[in-house]
């Protein structure tokens, strides 16, 4: 899928993995930025491997909801509100998320159980379905972003300086994955917040991908390379200008890593001056304003420390328990 935006140029592409039957990634853009349309990305991973044969239906599910929600979210974003939506972004999204997926999976289970039967255990019916998260929205002034599990969140600057905002302090053990299955899995979803004061400063390259992706090169160092060719390329050719070639560089990453690869990117589009478009910022004064999703005054509460009934998460192939 390839559109080009008024300020951002999107493209969202898929591959399975080499020598494998199904894709159980999943992904989806929509939006254009602007006040009234924020933009919005998310990508998941199904777990694989016969410990989750449902797991191709947890990464459509994941992806669904959060399209819903971050436009939703996205929506909200006004000058003088910010900080309590911050509030709202780390704490009371991640969990309606996780309650929301786990609904639904239940849901879905009760009218299509499988050998299980309906009345299957609810967190090993979860397990069947376990996947990982990762979304953005990005809107006049604000870029925020979320991640559940593996994979990787990449920004390029305006600079050319790749960060990844949402990489762990620690890398995860092998295969082994946070998911969505986990029962308080909000606790767990990493938050990047990062206003944008200055606009035309902002980001001009948004990617989010699927360990496939990462897991194909030798070194961090590698992927980061890779990152920042991609942008060079679009900034020279932009999003159709590499459109032919983006599946085959993914299809070369699935023969490496063996698993499938989504990549979901959003390129800040540039007037045919070579200037950034004008600030969208302004339609902040005439867009509709939704009620907010949080009760006025109250705040939410700390999370408290991370508690799972998942009793293991792994990503395609490998049956690394979690402790």
């Amino acid at each position: 899928m390839v559109s080009a935006l008024p300020h951002w140029e999107v493209l969202h592409t898929s591959v399975i993995g080499y020598g494998k039957k199904l894709n159980q990634d999943w992904g989806q853009i929509e939006g254009t930025g602007s006040a009234q349309d924020p933009l919005v990305l998310a990508v998941a991973d199904g777990h694989g491997s016969v410990a989750y044969p449902r797991s191709d239906l947890g990464a459509r599910f994941a992806v669904d909801l959060f399209v819903a929600r971050g436009r939703e979210f996205g929506a909200l974003i006004r000058p003088g509100r910010l900080r309590r939506l911050r509030d709202y972004a780390r704490y009371e999204l991640p969990e309606q998320l996780v309650r929301d997926w786990q609904t639904m999976v239940w849901e879905h289970w009760s009218r299509q159980p499988g050998p299980e039967g309906a009345d299957a255990p609810r967190e090993d019916v979860l397990r069947l379905y376990g996947s990982t998260l990762i979304g953005a929205v990005l809107a006049p002034g604000l870029f925020v972003s979320w991640q559940l599990g593996d994979g990787e969140l990449t920004v390029v600057d305006e600079d050319g300086r790749v960060r990844l905002p949402l990489a762990p302090e620690r890398a995860e053990l092998g295969d082994e994955t946070a998911s969505l299955c986990i029962r308080k899995a909000w606790h767990l979803i990493r938050v990047h917040w990062e206003p944008l004061p200055e606009p035309e400063r902002g980001p001009r390259l948004v990617a989010l991908s699927t360990d496939g992706l990462s897991k194909s090169f030798a070194s961090d160092e590698g992927f980061t390379a890779f990152t920042a060719g991609l942008y060079e390329r679009l900034a020279d050719r932009g999003v159709p200008g590499i459109a032919e070639d983006v599946p085959r560089w993914l299809e070369k990453a699935s023969r490496h890593s063996g698993d499938d690869t989504t990549l979901a990117l959003a390129h800040r589009a540039e007037g045919e001056d070579g200037t950034p478009g004008p600030d969208p910022r302004t339609a902040w004064a005439t867009a509709p304003e939704p009620a907010p999703p949080w009760d006025a005054g109250t705040d939410p509460e700390p999370a408290p420390a991370p508690t799972g009934s998942c009793d293991g998460t792994t990503n395609d192939d490998e049956e690394t328990e979690r402790p």
